[in-house]
């Protein structure tokens, strides 16, 4: 779903955004919707799919002086973390390689198609790692920006900040849960 603004990429080499994609979240965690947002035009509001009524965008302090986002314009949280997008074709190819392992340490991997599949299954693993996009996410309402140049000081997610910033109401009554130590899920990318 486009946003109430132009959804048109600008055009040229440009260091800013341009049109990037959000999951828009609330603050509770509630997914509201894929929008597209043209940071050149900096709308007002958008519209999410499941939303009955718009969302103002905060803008203020949202871009560095790069053009890069800084803060989030769904909820203004300053705190964003880097997030990796695997294709869904991840977890089949994980499996497979796993039973390459196991037949290559069972010994049969003598076969020469046996040794061109597992080589082609190699070059497939690596290829999506190499195409795996990397987006950021809110700490606060957890909505998903993708589609546009990520600065160097956003980092990957880290267990004590999500304890600090994540709101009670979305964890539970308390802190955030890091037992398990992994971020939270986010979907994978159906494009």
């Amino acid at each position: 779903m486009t946003g109430l603004a132009p959804s048109g990429k600008s055009g040229g080499p440009c260091r800013t955004i341009g049109t990037m994609r959000a999951d828009v979240r609330t603050i509770e965690g509630e997914r509201l919707g894929r929008v597209e947002i043209d940071e050149t035009a900096r709308p007002v509001r958008v519209q999410p799919p499941l939303s009955e009524r718009p969302l103002f965008l905060e803008w203020d302090g949202a871009l560095d002086d790069a053009g890069h986002l800084r803060s989030c314009v769904i909820c203004g949280h300053p705190r964003l973390y880097r997030s990796r997008s695997l294709p869904q074709l991840t977890p089949f190819v994980v499996l497979l390689a796993f039973a390459g392992a196991a037949v290559g340490l069972l010994g049969f991997a003598t076969n020469p198609l046996i040794l061109t599949l597992l080589a082609l299954l190699l070059i497939v693993d690596v290829g999506l790692l190499v195409f795996a996009r990397t987006r950021i996410v809110c700490y606060r309402c957890g909505t998903v920006y993708d589609r546009l140049p990520i600065a160097r000081y956003h980092h990957p997610w880290d267990a004590s900040i999500a304890e600090r910033e994540t709101p009670v109401s979305r964890s539970g009554g308390g802190a955030a849960s890091t037992d398990d130590g992994d971020a939270p899920e986010t979907e994978e990318d159906e494009s």
